[in-house]
């Protein structure tokens, strides 16, 4: 068994687990497209990026000068060009024509990237090869060796199907180039929550793992969520496996010491955040929401959705295997104190 990342020194849990894993659906629906997504009414991966959603729709129209512009300019912004990257992958001839750009451009790194991450977007809905996938990304990661993105794909690939000291190791390469990679941490937790749990039910390492990143990470760091993502994680997994019920509002998860304290300090550094600007911050919204609704806490969750607005994301509301849009709208009307779920949403 491969040892946790540095951050959390050389403990061992027991036994190695599989390449099974969940789908990564922090944003719109696994396995969709973005646009028909949006198109749906539901979940849209762009989270509200007005230039990122420009580009998207120019790309599905071959139009790929405008996702080069995007990239260019989003420069060393490291996680906001991983999520514009994943999502731009994410069209369905996203790998076409970024192939035709880099035919063009023989070389860039950026055409290299976003070919590299549509291939994996591709292997991960069952239409490419893992291995072409994974070349793609390492040559992306030789022609810009201080990129985290190209190891964001990788990352995404070994979570869903490679063995956990590949996921490991590739984390490792991606916190070198970023330390505080949002993205990449939120990956890593959710296989790690898969680990077989020893010890009373609030002592998995991934607790732990989490909470320590959030530690270490600056002050103004959305990290300081990522314990609160741990818990929808180790839920997802208890709920599947059959120690946690399938209803999250009536599991207990969140009602032991730990989680109280997680939560409060979670919440009350959302209230002093003063970056509202980070690209995955409505995934961390959904996260905080989420587990404030199931922890039975109206009031906190209420003004959690009234930020999100439309922005939902998939996970968790999704967890453990729920329609995610009216787990979403429910917590979200019960919270807000409105009958009914179709009720209009606050702008963001």
């Amino acid at each position: 068994m491969p040892p946790l990342p540095p951050l959390l020194g050389a403990r061992r849990a027991s036994t190695d687990q599989s390449g099974d894993t969940a789908p990564d659906d922090s944003g719109a629906l696994a396995g969709a497209p973005a646009s028909e997504d949006a198109a749906a009414g539901a979940f849209d991966d762009a989270l509200g990026d007005a230039e990122l959603l420009a580009a998207r729709a120019a790309l599905a129209q071959g139009r790929w000068q405008v996702a080069r512009s995007l990239l260019l300019h989003t420069g060393d912004d490291w996680d906001r060009r991983g999520h514009r990257a994943t999502v731009l992958a994410a069209e369905p001839y996203a790998a076409a024509w970024s192939h035709e750009w880099l035919l063009a451009e023989p070389g860039c790194a950026d055409a290299a990237t976003l070919y590299a991450l549509a291939l994996v977007q591709r292997t991960l809905r069952g239409k490419e090869d893992a291995d072409r996938a994974r070349e793609a990304c390492r040559t992306a990661a030789a022609l810009a060796p201080a990129d985290p993105t190209p190891w964001l794909g990788l990352l995404l690939l070994a979570r869903t199907r490679g063995p956990e000291h590949e996921v490991l190791r590739t984390f490792a390469e991606l916190r070198e180039r970023h330390p505080e990679h949002h993205h990449g941490h939120h990956l890593l937790v959710a296989r790690l929550a898969e680990r077989p749990q020893g010890g009373r039910a609030e002592s998995h390492e991934v607790y732990d793992l989490a909470e320590l990143a959030a530690a270490e990470a600056p002050a103004d760091s959305p990290l300081a969520v990522l314990p609160v993502v741990a818990y929808a994680e180790r839920y997802r997994v208890l709920a599947a496996t059959g120690p946690a019920p399938g209803d999250p509002v009536g599991s207990g998860h969140w009602s032991g010491p730990r989680a109280r304290r997680i939560l409060r300090a979670a919440f009350d550094w959302w209230l002093e955040w003063e970056h509202d600007d980070h690209p995955r911050r409505h995934t961390d919204l959904n996260h905080l929401a989420f587990a404030m609704s199931c922890a039975g806490r109206p009031a906190e969750a209420a003004a959690l959705f009234q930020r999100i607005g439309r922005h939902a994301t998939r996970a968790p509301w999704s967890y453990p295997h729920r329609d995610a849009w009216q787990a979403f709208r429910t917590a979200r009307s019960r919270a807000l104190g409105r009958p009914s779920p179709e009720a209009p949403f606050p702008e963001s």
